[in-house]
Protein backbone atom coordinates (compact mmCIF):
# COMPACT_ATOMS: atom_id res chain seq x y z
CA UNK A 1 0.00 0.00 0.00
CA UNK A 2 2.93 2.44 1.10
CA UNK A 3 4.64 1.50 -2.35
CA UNK A 4 1.40 2.24 -4.21
CA UNK A 5 0.97 5.91 -2.37
CA UNK A 6 4.44 6.76 -3.38
CA UNK A 7 3.93 5.06 -7.42
CA UNK A 8 1.06 7.70 -7.43
CA UNK A 9 2.79 11.02 -5.92
CA UNK A 10 5.75 10.68 -8.00
CA UNK A 11 4.11 10.42 -11.25
CA UNK A 12 1.20 13.28 -9.87
CA UNK A 13 3.84 15.77 -8.11
CA UNK A 14 6.90 17.25 -10.45
CA UNK A 15 8.55 18.86 -7.27
CA UNK A 16 8.17 15.16 -5.65
CA UNK A 17 9.68 13.53 -8.68
CA UNK A 18 12.62 15.90 -8.46
CA UNK A 19 13.66 15.29 -4.89
CA UNK A 20 13.54 11.73 -5.53
CA UNK A 21 15.98 12.04 -8.82
CA UNK A 22 18.02 14.23 -6.67
CA UNK A 23 17.72 11.76 -3.98
CA UNK A 24 18.99 9.06 -6.73
CA UNK A 25 22.04 10.94 -7.97
CA UNK A 26 23.62 11.82 -4.86
CA UNK A 27 23.01 7.97 -3.79
CA UNK A 28 25.08 7.12 -7.38
CA UNK A 29 27.84 9.70 -6.14
CA UNK A 30 28.29 8.49 -2.93
CA UNK A 31 28.76 5.04 -4.06
CA UNK A 32 31.08 5.62 -6.96
CA UNK A 33 33.53 6.92 -3.68
CA UNK A 34 33.10 3.31 -2.67
CA UNK A 35 36.19 2.38 -4.76
CA UNK A 36 38.38 5.24 -3.56
CA UNK A 37 37.23 4.43 0.07
CA UNK A 38 38.52 0.73 -0.07
CA UNK A 39 42.01 2.20 -1.08
CA UNK A 40 41.74 3.90 1.84
CA UNK A 41 41.38 1.51 3.92
CA UNK A 42 44.27 -0.72 2.34
CA UNK A 43 46.13 2.65 3.06
CA UNK A 44 45.34 2.18 6.84
CA UNK A 45 46.64 -1.22 6.03
CA UNK A 46 49.86 -0.33 5.36
CA UNK A 47 50.86 2.17 7.93
CA UNK A 48 49.57 -0.13 10.58
CA UNK A 49 51.85 -3.23 8.88
CA UNK A 50 54.83 -0.81 8.91
CA UNK A 51 54.11 1.12 12.41
CA UNK A 52 53.59 4.41 10.30
CA UNK A 53 52.25 7.86 11.13
CA UNK A 54 50.14 10.38 8.97
CA UNK A 55 48.65 13.63 9.62
CA UNK A 56 46.35 15.20 7.50
CA UNK A 57 45.41 18.81 8.20
CA UNK A 58 41.76 19.79 6.75
CA UNK A 59 41.72 23.83 6.60
CA UNK A 60 39.62 26.06 4.81
CA UNK A 61 36.62 28.89 5.53
CA UNK A 62 33.69 28.30 7.09
CA UNK A 63 31.10 26.23 5.03
CA UNK A 64 33.91 25.18 2.85
CA UNK A 65 32.64 21.47 3.39
CA UNK A 66 35.64 20.42 5.45
CA UNK A 67 33.40 18.45 7.32
CA UNK A 68 31.31 16.39 4.88
CA UNK A 69 34.71 15.45 3.08
CA UNK A 70 36.37 14.34 6.71
CA UNK A 71 33.45 11.98 7.23
CA UNK A 72 33.66 10.53 3.66
CA UNK A 73 37.71 9.67 3.75
CA UNK A 74 36.64 8.12 7.48
CA UNK A 75 33.94 6.26 6.34
CA UNK A 76 34.91 2.58 5.63
CA UNK A 77 38.18 3.10 7.95
CA UNK A 78 39.10 1.02 10.97
CA UNK A 79 38.05 3.21 13.73
CA UNK A 80 40.67 1.36 16.02
CA UNK A 81 43.24 3.74 13.63
CA UNK A 82 42.48 6.68 12.86
CA UNK A 83 41.29 9.92 15.09
CA UNK A 84 39.48 13.37 13.85
CA UNK A 85 40.30 16.38 15.81
CA UNK A 86 38.69 19.19 16.27
CA UNK A 87 40.30 21.00 19.15
CA UNK A 88 38.23 23.89 20.82
CA UNK A 89 39.23 27.49 22.32
CA UNK A 90 42.33 26.57 24.12
CA UNK A 91 42.54 26.71 28.33
CA UNK A 92 43.78 29.48 30.06
CA UNK A 93 46.28 26.94 30.93
CA UNK A 94 46.81 25.66 27.65
CA UNK A 95 47.24 29.84 26.47
CA UNK A 96 50.54 30.07 28.33
CA UNK A 97 51.84 26.78 26.91
CA UNK A 98 54.16 26.77 23.70
CA UNK A 99 51.37 27.08 20.75
CA UNK A 100 52.24 23.82 19.06
CA UNK A 101 51.71 22.14 22.34
CA UNK A 102 48.31 20.72 22.26
CA UNK A 103 48.33 20.14 18.71
CA UNK A 104 51.60 18.12 19.33
CA UNK A 105 49.58 15.78 22.08
CA UNK A 106 47.28 14.73 19.46
CA UNK A 107 49.52 13.58 17.13
CA UNK A 108 49.37 9.60 16.07
CA UNK A 109 51.23 6.79 17.10
CA UNK A 110 52.61 4.14 14.88
CA UNK A 111 49.79 2.89 12.81
CA UNK A 112 47.31 5.62 13.25
CA UNK A 113 46.19 8.60 10.72
CA UNK A 114 44.97 11.50 12.73
CA UNK A 115 42.93 14.22 10.65
CA UNK A 116 42.66 17.75 11.99
CA UNK A 117 39.51 19.23 11.13
CA UNK A 118 41.11 22.83 11.46
CA UNK A 119 44.69 23.02 12.78
CA UNK A 120 47.33 25.16 14.49
CA UNK A 121 46.17 27.56 11.14
CA UNK A 122 43.67 28.82 13.21
CA UNK A 123 46.82 31.19 14.14
CA UNK A 124 47.39 32.21 10.69
CA UNK A 125 43.75 33.53 10.01
CA UNK A 126 40.59 33.18 12.17
CA UNK A 127 42.74 34.68 15.25
CA UNK A 128 44.63 37.60 13.30
CA UNK A 129 41.09 38.85 11.46
CA UNK A 130 39.18 38.84 14.99
CA UNK A 131 42.51 40.07 17.26
CA UNK A 132 42.41 36.50 19.34
CA UNK A 133 46.28 36.48 18.58
CA UNK A 134 48.63 39.79 19.07
CA UNK A 135 50.49 40.61 15.81
CA UNK A 136 54.06 39.89 17.42
CA UNK A 137 52.24 35.94 18.21
CA UNK A 138 51.10 35.70 14.65
CA UNK A 139 54.88 37.03 13.27
CA UNK A 140 56.36 34.14 15.69
CA UNK A 141 53.82 31.60 13.89
CA UNK A 142 53.99 31.93 10.48
CA UNK A 143 57.83 32.28 10.66
CA UNK A 144 58.43 29.15 12.62
CA UNK A 145 55.79 26.83 10.94
CA UNK A 146 57.57 25.84 8.25
CA UNK A 147 60.68 24.43 10.44
CA UNK A 148 57.95 22.82 12.89
CA UNK A 149 56.14 21.24 9.44
CA UNK A 150 60.00 19.96 7.85
CA UNK A 151 60.29 18.41 11.01
CA UNK A 152 57.87 16.33 10.98
CA UNK A 153 58.74 15.06 7.77
CA UNK A 154 62.17 14.56 9.03
CA UNK A 155 60.92 12.04 11.91
CA UNK A 156 58.95 9.92 9.38
CA UNK A 157 55.49 11.62 9.70
CA UNK A 158 53.49 11.34 6.27
CA UNK A 159 51.95 15.09 6.26
CA UNK A 160 49.53 16.38 4.09
CA UNK A 161 47.55 20.06 3.78
CA UNK A 162 44.60 20.41 1.86
CA UNK A 163 43.11 23.93 1.97
CA UNK A 164 39.09 23.88 1.15
CA UNK A 165 38.43 26.60 -1.25
CA UNK A 166 35.03 27.97 -1.26
CA UNK A 167 33.74 30.56 -3.39
CA UNK A 168 31.98 34.02 -1.52
CA UNK A 169 28.52 33.01 -2.82
CA UNK A 170 28.87 29.22 -2.12
CA UNK A 171 29.36 30.12 1.27
CA UNK A 172 26.80 32.24 1.56
CA UNK A 173 24.07 30.14 -0.09
CA UNK A 174 25.24 27.40 2.70
CA UNK A 175 25.05 29.99 5.59
CA UNK A 176 21.20 30.40 4.27
CA UNK A 177 20.95 26.49 4.44
CA UNK A 178 22.17 26.32 7.72
CA UNK A 179 19.58 29.31 8.93
CA UNK A 180 16.36 27.92 7.75
CA UNK A 181 17.49 23.76 7.97
CA UNK A 182 16.77 22.74 11.79
CA UNK A 183 19.67 19.96 11.43
CA UNK A 184 22.25 22.14 10.59
CA UNK A 185 21.33 25.82 12.48
CA UNK A 186 24.22 24.30 15.15
CA UNK A 187 26.76 24.59 12.48
CA UNK A 188 25.96 28.54 12.59
CA UNK A 189 27.56 30.99 15.02
CA UNK A 190 27.89 34.55 15.21
CA UNK A 191 31.06 34.13 13.73
CA UNK A 192 30.27 32.64 10.83
CA UNK A 193 28.05 36.03 10.36
CA UNK A 194 30.82 37.64 10.40
CA UNK A 195 32.99 35.79 7.79
CA UNK A 196 30.90 36.89 4.75
CA UNK A 197 31.41 40.83 6.43
CA UNK A 198 35.03 39.85 6.52
CA UNK A 199 35.45 37.98 3.42
CA UNK A 200 38.21 40.28 2.20
CA UNK A 201 40.43 40.03 5.24
CA UNK A 202 40.18 36.43 5.14
CA UNK A 203 41.48 36.44 1.48
CA UNK A 204 44.42 38.24 2.51
CA UNK A 205 45.24 36.33 5.29
CA UNK A 206 44.86 33.06 3.13
CA UNK A 207 47.15 34.81 0.16
CA UNK A 208 50.09 35.18 3.48
CA UNK A 209 49.34 32.09 4.60
CA UNK A 210 49.81 30.11 1.23
CA UNK A 211 53.26 32.17 0.13
CA UNK A 212 54.70 32.02 3.63
CA UNK A 213 53.75 28.33 4.42
CA UNK A 214 54.08 26.52 1.15
CA UNK A 215 56.91 24.64 0.38
CA UNK A 216 58.80 21.86 -1.44
CA UNK A 217 58.59 19.68 1.62
CA UNK A 218 55.36 20.33 3.12
CA UNK A 219 53.10 21.60 -0.31
CA UNK A 220 49.58 22.96 0.01
CA UNK A 221 47.04 21.23 -1.82
CA UNK A 222 43.80 23.25 -2.74
CA UNK A 223 41.01 22.19 -3.45
CA UNK A 224 37.92 24.08 -4.84
CA UNK A 225 34.74 22.74 -3.07
CA UNK A 226 31.81 24.79 -4.27
CA UNK A 227 31.01 21.43 -6.09
CA UNK A 228 31.47 19.19 -2.87
CA UNK A 229 31.43 15.58 -4.64
CA UNK A 230 34.29 16.73 -6.59
CA UNK A 231 35.62 18.11 -3.76
CA UNK A 232 35.60 14.84 -1.76
CA UNK A 233 36.62 12.86 -4.20
CA UNK A 234 39.53 14.93 -5.05
CA UNK A 235 40.87 15.38 -1.24
CA UNK A 236 40.57 11.15 -1.22
CA UNK A 237 42.88 11.30 -4.45
CA UNK A 238 45.36 13.43 -2.72
CA UNK A 239 45.77 11.65 0.56
CA UNK A 240 45.56 8.34 -1.53
CA UNK A 241 48.98 9.58 -3.52
CA UNK A 242 51.10 10.80 0.04
CA UNK A 243 51.40 6.56 0.54
CA UNK A 244 53.31 4.24 -1.44
CA UNK A 245 50.26 1.70 0.12
CA UNK A 246 50.83 -1.86 -1.04
CA UNK A 247 47.83 -3.73 -3.32
CA UNK A 248 46.98 -0.40 -5.51
CA UNK A 249 44.04 -1.12 -7.85
CA UNK A 250 45.93 0.27 -10.93
CA UNK A 251 42.32 0.47 -12.72
CA UNK A 252 41.32 3.19 -10.72
CA UNK A 253 42.17 7.02 -11.98
CA UNK A 254 44.04 8.63 -8.93
CA UNK A 255 44.56 11.96 -11.16
CA UNK A 256 43.16 14.88 -9.53
CA UNK A 257 41.09 17.41 -11.28
CA UNK A 258 43.35 19.92 -12.94
CA UNK A 259 40.38 22.31 -12.90
CA UNK A 260 39.14 22.44 -9.05
CA UNK A 261 42.88 21.10 -7.40
CA UNK A 262 46.06 23.36 -7.34
CA UNK A 263 49.04 23.18 -5.55
CA UNK A 264 50.01 26.32 -2.99
CA UNK A 265 52.20 28.10 -5.56
CA UNK A 266 50.03 28.15 -8.65
CA UNK A 267 46.98 29.30 -5.54
CA UNK A 268 49.40 32.04 -5.13
CA UNK A 269 49.51 32.93 -8.57
CA UNK A 270 45.73 32.98 -9.36
CA UNK A 271 44.82 35.28 -6.16
CA UNK A 272 47.83 37.68 -7.05
CA UNK A 273 46.32 38.22 -10.45
CA UNK A 274 42.85 38.55 -8.87
CA UNK A 275 43.92 41.03 -5.90
CA UNK A 276 45.85 42.74 -8.70
CA UNK A 277 42.47 43.40 -10.94
CA UNK A 278 40.63 44.67 -7.79
CA UNK A 279 43.06 46.83 -6.48
CA UNK A 280 43.97 44.95 -3.31
CA UNK A 281 47.04 44.15 -4.37
CA UNK A 282 50.62 45.63 -4.54
CA UNK A 283 53.97 44.62 -5.64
Amino acid sequence: MEFEKFIEQFYNDSVFQQKVYKKYDEYLLENSLKPYQVELIKLQNHLEKHNKKMIVLVEGRDAAGKGGAIRRITRYMNEKHYRVVALGKPSDVQRTQWYFQRYVEQFPHGGEIVLFDRSWYNRAMVEPVFGFCTKEEYNTFIKSVPIFEVDLINHGFYFVKIYFSVTKDMQNLRFQERETNPLKQWKLSEIDVQMQERWDDFTLMKYEMLKRTHTRKTPWTVIRSDDKFKARLNAIKTILSHVPYEDKNEELDFTVDPLIVHDGHREIEIMEMDLKDQGKFVG
